[in-house]
């Protein structure tokens, strides 16, 4: 057993993997397992998965970069109030990478690398029905930060990617997923690359009083 405390400061968003490293599936179901006793509304258990790796996840990511290169995903645009947490994290992250703000083609194809997982040897799909609501996502979050934390536990790098579900219609197509189905968001896992700068940013923190508030009369 490792350390709650410790697994939850180790966890953070690996950016490059060792991409010919193979992940064993054993350590993935056991952190599925544990991710599963999370809480949901009326124990639906709302969570949906796909992992793929190998010549599947291969196959995917071939049709991602298709996509990327053809168009832009459709992610949520954040609103402007929100928007400098974006701009902040990405000067973190490029700035290790000493990739300029000025040198598109860098920054073009660091962007890119979203959509091969960021060569991560296996890639996971979070779906959700698309008849639930609000309410059920909260589980499908709650059941994801347990799984995120079962790989940190276990030796294993993650990162959670909205831009994976920019092209829906392209997950669906190569995993077989129904229409049925909302795609929340992807997952790569693996093995950090301990060479890659990025791998060891430390991303800041609200103070708890920016979004907690304590009242007792």
């Amino acid at each position: 057993m490792v350390d709650f405390e410790e697994v939850v400061l180790q966890r953070h968003s690996t950016r490059l993997f060792l991409r010919d490293k193979p992940v064993p599936n054993e350590l993935v179901t056991e952190a599925l397992a544990l991710a599963t006793r999370a809480p949901s509304n009326s124990n639906i258990q709302p969570w949906q998965v796909v992992i793929a790796s190998g010549p599947a996840r291969d196959r995917l990511v071939e049709a991602l970069l298709a996509e990327a290169d053809a168009g832009a995903p459709r992610v949520p645009v954040l609103p402007p109030e929100f928007a400098h947490f974006r701009r902040d994290l990405g000067s973190l992250v490029y700035g290790a990478m000493g990739v300029p703000r000025h040198d598109a083609e860098a920054r073009r194809l660091a962007v890119r690398r979203n959509w091969e997982f960021f060569r991560a040897p296996m890639a996971g799909i979070v779906c959700m029905h698309r008849d639930l609501d609000f309410v059920d996502s909260l589980g499908v979050g709650m059941f994801l930060q347990t799984f995120l934390l079962g790989l940190t536990a276990r030796g294993l790098g993650s990162c959670v990617q909205v831009s994976i579900a920019g092209y829906p219609d392209t997950v669906r197509e190569q995993l077989g997923i129904g229409p049925d189905m909302r795609v929340l968001c992807g997952i790569a896992i693996g093995y950090p690359d301990p060479d890659f700068p990025a791998n060891a940013v430390h991303v800041p923190r609200n103070a708890l009083d920016q979004n907690v508030v304590f009242l007792q009369s």
